[in-house]
């Protein structure tokens, strides 16, 4: 059985990312899926000198659930225009392992956020940055106005979304 890494990229205890990442990871069929959570992942912030101190086990352990995929669901959090704190300093200190951190896994790359952008700008960030990292990029998806689009019990409740959304997942082989 194959395996799907899911998670967002913020470290919220109610991460409107995470849900969209473990919606889209649920919508593959015969796959064995674990949703991680950023915060199991502390880790101070990057910095060389913290590095010579040797590489914190947080890093390592992110870094082999990562390894341990057969396809990563990604679903990032925009902050100010960019990834959030947490996950930017979870990717530097995984880069210092291998700058191909994403391990040429095939990735499923997603934003959502409460506003009409859907996190778009984070995601174009992404979509261009994660291939010089490592991930396979095998689609992208912005889910705008998440709180309007999106129910906890049902998922994506706008069926044109829901349909571009499915139609990326039908189109993934992995």
């Amino acid at each position: 059985m194959k395996k799907i890494i899911a998670f967002g990229g913020s470290t919220s205890q109610t991460s409107i990312n995470k849900q969209l990442a473990t919606y889209a990871a649920h919508l593959f069929s015969d796959a064995e899926i674990e949703v991680l959570d950023l915060n199991d992942y502390p880790l101070p912030v990057f910095s060389v000198d913290l590095e010579k101190e040797g590489m914190p086990k947080a890093a390592q352990n992110f870094y082999a659930k990562i390894g341990s995929a057969d396809l990563l669901v990604v679903s990032l959090a925009e902050h100010n225009g960019a990834y959030s704190a947490a996950f930017k300093n979870l990717l530097d200190w995984t880069s210092r392992i291998n700058g191909k951190n994403f391990q040429d896994k095939p990735m499923v790359l997603l934003a959502t956020s409460p506003g009409g952008r859907g996190g778009a700008s984070v995601l174009e960030i992404a979509k261009n940055r994660f291939p010089f990292q490592g991930a396979q990029v095998k689609g992208t998806f912005s889910l705008p106005s998440f709180y309007e689009n999106f129910d906890v019990n049902n998922g994506i409740i706008q069926p044109e979304y829901k349909a571009q959304l499915e139609a990326i997942v039908r189109g993934i082989e992995f």
